[in-house]
């Protein structure tokens, strides 16, 4: 086998069993949290870079492109988004109104998941925040 072949091998090995950490999480969860984060992770994937790889980091499902994108979790009490910006977090201020926020957290009810368009433009924030762009 040639030396790039084995290497893609060893990069889909990885996602693979980066993928199946992240369903190994998701399944420890219980409802209606679970579906909760299974939602949001459908709205982070759909609004990040095709190029953007799942892992659990700092024990928590996270996204990956050019380092850390984002994260969630499950918590007893809430589920949080974790944009991995505080600067993102001041600069969104009153679209997150109604939500409790910290430096670096953004957390929602367990039964109720973030709008489709905030995580999206969160996200795409964030990827041009990797990309050196502004926001």
């Amino acid at each position: 086998m040639k030396k790039v072949e084995k290497q893609d091998k060893a990069q889909q090995t990885e996602a693979s069993q980066a993928a199946q950490d992240v369903e190994a999480y998701l399944a420890k969860v219980p409802e209606p949290a679970r579906s909760t984060l299974e939602k949001v992770r459908a709205m982070i994937r759909a609004a990040a870079p095709k190029e953007a790889t799942e892992a659990i980091s700092y024990g928590i499902p996270a996204f990956r492109y050019k380092g850390a994108l984002v994260g969630y979790a499950a918590f007893k009490k809430h589920c949080s988004f974790f944009p991995m910006s505080a600067s993102l977090i001041d600069a969104l201020g009153d679209e997150l109104t109604g939500y409790r926020t910290s430096k670096g957290t953004l957390q929602f009810p367990v039964d109720k998941p973030l709008s489709a368009v905030l995580v999206k433009k969160i996200v795409k924030a964030r990827v041009a925040e990797k990309d050196g762009k502004k926001a």
